[in-house]
């Protein structure tokens, strides 16, 4: 079940993520954009998390 909220959770992150970054970039916000790529990477982390613990069997 782990692995299935933090994927869920990535998904979420990444997708919010894209539009700030887009958003920022399109009104030369570069504080916004940066936030954008930031929880990008988050979601690519929640990512990475839920593989493992579906690798380990949500054991960790």
């Amino acid at each position: 079940m782990g692995e299935t909220v933090d994927k869920l959770k990535a998904a979420g992150n990444k997708a919010a993520g894209a539009v700030k970054e887009s958003i920022g970039k399109a009104t030369d916000n570069e504080r916004l954009e940066a936030e954008g790529k930031a929880q990008k990477a988050k979601g690519t982390a929640q990512d990475v998390a839920g593989s493992v613990k579906g690798a380990l069997g949500d054991k960790i």
